[in-house]
């Protein structure tokens, strides 16, 4: 059965960069430009109009933080997976933007052809990142191996569910975890809300952040 083409739309302030990432988008058949903004206001005016698939999000915006429309995504188009391109790399706003609901960090001197990719990507349940923003990542998973006793003893996981965790901090995609688990996509899904409801998170990244910090999950033992 053919996919329904991705809708994609942008909040970015920069005239000559939203030119250049919808020109990208357009030139793949299996995405759709629906829209775009140039400031938190009229980020969140976007999406209470339409909800896209895809929103990709500068941080840097004139009347205040990209964050802001971010959250404004989370409660109100839970469908919409976000994506932030931004010329901050930091550690600070990384984790701030993936803890608000963004699955995907790229920095914006990536390679323009490889955009419509990432965002294909990220449907299907990929977590696109730069290398240096993985990086920042895996250090502050690093700093936060010493297990919090209080909160593991709160949360108990099933096996099928430490299973998918363990191939969600691997890199698998949905998709590769149904065909790993040879179970459906519905099943996935349907372990993954109880996962997340468990964590109290909204997106993988925070899923595999939370769970080593809380000493669930041991990224140096992943098998």
């Amino acid at each position: 059965m053919t996919r329904q083409p991705i809708s994609v739309a942008l909040v970015e302030d920069d005239p000559a960069v939203r030119q250049r990432f919808k020109a990208s988008i357009e030139k793949q058949p299996q995405l759709t430009w629906i829209g775009e903004a140039t400031s938190v206001r009229e980020g969140k005016a976007l999406l209470g109009d339409n909800c896209p698939r895809v929103l990709l999000v500068d941080l840097g915006l004139p009347d205040g933080s990209g964050l802001e429309v971010i959250t404004e995504a989370a409660h109100h188009c839970p469908a919409t997976e976000v994506m932030v391109v931004s010329m901050f790399g930091d550690e600070g706003h990384v984790i701030q933007a993936i803890e608000a609901g963004a699955s995907g960090y790229l920095l914006k001197d990536m390679d323009d052809e490889s955009l419509a990719e990432h965002i294909i990507q990220l449907v299907d349940g990929g977590s696109p990142m730069s290398p240096m923003i993985a990086r920042h990542l895996l250090k502050k998973m690093r700093q936060s191996e010493e297990p919090d006793q209080a909160a593991v003893s709160g949360i108990s996981l099933t096996k099928r569910e430490m299973q998918l965790l363990k191939l969600l901090a691997r890199g698998y995609t949905y998709r590769e975890v149904a065909d790993e688990l040879s179970v459906s996509s519905h099943t996935v899904n349907s372990h993954i809300k109880n996962l997340y409801r468990k964590l109290s998170v909204k997106t993988k990244n925070e899923a595999v952040f939370a769970a080593t910090r809380q000493g669930l999950l041991d990224m140096r033992n992943l098998d």
